[in-house]
């Protein structure tokens, strides 16, 4: 179970600004606070954001409309304005080709800007995106995880082994608390330490040891 943002790749801000847009836009209300997005999901930020602005006739649904249309429109600068975290491709191509590993996305976006995350990188055929767990699927985390995994058991036959891999506290505690594997990578604004505090099972710097990662997420030899 892999999360995105800064696990895999840096998206440039193009969300977070297709995030503010279409609040303001559908609200009105000027634009004072910018919440932290990273490890949480995207029900629970727009709860926050919502609540601090003081909005109360604009439903989630109808924000997530217009947020997902503003990053269609601007999908193509995650590429250009973004990058691929080092050993990403690799990892992914390694583990795509052991027929015992299913690989998919734990992550606090919208099924729909997740989705336009990985293709601007082109790696949509990494993932069976259908087991996922996605931002609108509750506002706590811990519960994406166990509902990829209740999806990818019901799709697969289970139990299955579970390694959620991500840059945050919060990917890690997620993973705790459904009996998985955690690693933390430490590629975004978490430290190493934070992960480790945070009962990360392993801390990798990043990805680009692809033996070595392999051999912590359970890939077979090549």
């Amino acid at each position: 179970m892999w999360d995105i943002d800064r696990t895999l790749l840096y998206g440039g801000g193009v969300a977070a600004r297709a995030w503010q847009a279409a609040f303001v836009e559908l609200t009105g209300v000027a634009w004072r606070e910018t919440p932290a997005f990273g490890g949480r999901t995207d029900a629970d930020i727009c709860a926050e954001v919502f609540a601090t602005h003081g909005v109360t006739d604009c439903t989630p649904e109808r924000f997530f409309a217009r947020y997902v249309e503003l990053v269609h429109a601007d999908r193509h600068l995650f590429a250009e304005q973004g990058a691929l975290l080092p050993g990403v491709r690799e990892v992914l191509d390694r583990l795509g080709a052991d027929r015992t590993v299913v690989q998919t996305l734990v992550t606090g976006n919208v099924p729909e800007v997740a989705a336009a995350k990985v293709a601007a990188f082109g790696l949509s055929g990494a993932f069976d995106a259908e087991v996922g767990g996605y931002g609108t699927d509750d506002r706590v985390r811990a519960t994406l995880v166990r509902r990829s995994r209740e999806r990818a058991e019901a799709k697969y036959g289970g139990p299955l082994a579970v390694v959620v891999v991500g840059d945050t506290e919060h990917d890690v505690t997620a993973a705790l608390a459904n009996g998985a594997f955690a690693v933390g990578v430490a590629t975004g604004n978490t430290s190493a330490a934070t992960l480790a505090e945070a009962g990360a099972d392993v801390v990798l710097p990043d990805l680009s040891d692809v033996e070595a990662v392999v051999r912590v997420l359970g890939g077979s030899p090549p």
